[in-house]
């Protein structure tokens, strides 16, 4: 018969994943909020919840009119604190992961944006 673990005395357990749902609706906002620069994508979400870099976030995303929600099981790679120069939204970044699920949300936000998904001088909620 299996027994349990304890975590050891003196040890945290692990936090629970942030679970978030996000619809963004608007192009100039998949803009905004897109994140080229990681490898696989990724995308900001505004939020005044504090979180860690690394911290596990679990994101339910629907882009625009295209009636799938993606489920991604990201990690915050980028954070925004309050009061952040420049008058930025507070939020946090989200790398998504190498899977497949990620692959096609990726290939679906730069077939929404087009051209601008490449780096260029519109700002957006991170660089």
């Amino acid at each position: 018969m299996a027994t349990p673990h304890a975590a050891p005395s003196g040890a945290t357990p692990a936090a629970r994943p942030s679970v978030i749902q996000l619809a963004i609706k608007e192009k100039p906002a998949l803009y905004a909020a897109y994140i080229p620069y990681f490898p696989e994508g990724g995308i900001f979400i505004p939020t005044p919840r504090e979180h860690r870099l690394g911290d596990d976030v679990y994101l339910l995303l629907t882009v625009m009119d295209n009636p799938q929600r993606f489920p991604i099981a990201g990690k915050v790679a980028w954070i925004t604190p309050a009061n952040a120069a420049g008058n930025r939204t507070q939020g946090i970044g989200v790398q998504f992961p190498a899977d497949e699920k990620a692959k096609q949300l990726r290939r679906l936000i730069e077939e929404i944006l087009g051209p601008a998904a490449d780096v260029n001088n519109r700002p957006t909620h991170t660089l």
